[in-house]
């Protein structure tokens, strides 16, 4: 007998400390144990929510936000390290599964960083993370590309569990290499882009990248976007006096959930704070797959072939009978002891 779960999801919609990636994971746990305590078991938050966005890209040059890449350098993290901990702690406490955005410094070099989601089992054991594939427009003045290794769908309590950070959301091959893994519980996690171009509507493309993913997938989409506090915007116009007319624009952030037939669960939050709850069931994704599979019976895969490159990317490979370093740095390093 098939027996599918049903359980209770929370996408954050708030702003995080800026540049602050303690008290910002103090917050995020503080909102964990609030959504817990609603009868949510998934909770999912921004994308780097930890511990901020680099607007300044966005209004400035880019000689001018240089001191801010710094800034931020200095409030990024490792994985796993003392703030993310915080994170792990208030999971396993609750018992929920967590998803978090982070900016995350590489291992061994001080002037790479990646935008990452990071997935936290009830057990507060940090299950993965997936480093976003490609930054978008102006954001690859501040993030490295990801690679393969992150496009992991997770087998849960909750149900088979995958993610995307922001645009990514629009690659259908990295959509479909999720898919593919059976995921039925997607989590989409994006940041308030005011600035975006004055005929865009923020909010209303987020809506509609999670319902095409739900719809052509068949699966729920949990979406958490983050909004733009007044710390952001009077940091800001430390650096463009115009600041605050430019990061205001209503309609800039959707956080909601999205069902199997592409269609909102509940009521989403448009630009406000706070937490929006969903029922999920996922015994509702099997009908819809009766018409379109696309990962099953509705796909041709005599005609059509994809291959993920899941390996991780190190900026050396080391050979010979030196044993591979320890600790942080050793992810960075290709080890095949040969002798």
């Amino acid at each position: 007998m098939l027996n599918l779960p049903s359980f209770k999801a929370a996408a954050v919609q708030t702003s995080p400390v800026f540049l602050d990636p303690m008290a910002t994971c103090a917050k995020a746990a503080s909102l964990i144990r609030e959504a817990a305590g609603n009868g949510a078991s998934l909770v999912v938050f921004p994308e780097v929510f930890v511990a901020g966005y680099p607007y300044w890209s966005w209004i400035a040059d880019p000689v001018s936000c240089s001191p801010w890449f710094e800034r931020l350098v200095r409030a990024s993290v490792l994985l796993p390290g003392p703030e993310i901990a915080i994170v792990c702690e208030a999971a396993r406490e609750c018992g929920v599964h967590v998803i978090i955005g982070v900016n995350e410094r590489s291992p061994v070099s001080l002037g790479t960083l990646f935008n990452t989601l990071v997935f936290i089992g009830p057990d507060g054991a940090i299950m993965g993370r997936h480093r976003k594939l490609v930054p978008t427009w102006a954001e690859k003045l501040t993030w490295a590309p990801g690679d393969g290794a992150g496009l992991v769908v997770y087998d849960t309590a909750i149900g088979p569990l995958g993610g995307l950070a922001c645009g990514e959301n629009t690659n259908t091959l990295a959509r479909f290499s999720l898919l593919a893994q059976g995921e039925l519980v997607h989590a989409a996690s994006y940041i308030s882009l005011p600035v975006a171009p004055p005929d865009y509507d923020m909010a209303e493309a987020i809506k509609v990248r999670a319902m095409a993913h739900s719809f052509e997938g068949k699966v729920f989409t949990i979406v958490s976007c983050s909004t733009i506090s007044d710390e952001i915007i009077a940091a800001m116009e430390t650096l463009v006096p115009d600041a605050r007319s430019r990061l205001e624009r209503s309609n800039s952030a959707f956080s909601g959930v999205i069902g199997p037939d592409g269609r909102l669960v509940g009521e989403p939050l448009i630009d406000a704070e706070g937490i929006v709850y969903a029922d999920i069931d996922l015994s509702r994704c099997i009908q819809p797959k009766q018409m379109h599979d696309i990962i099953g019976h509705y796909n041709r895969f005599d005609i059509f072939e994809l291959t993920v490159n899941r390996s991780p990317r190190a900026p050396v490979t080391l050979t010979g009978q030196q044993e591979a370093p320890s600790g942080p740095a050793s992810e960075a390093v290709a080890a095949t002891d040969k002798p």
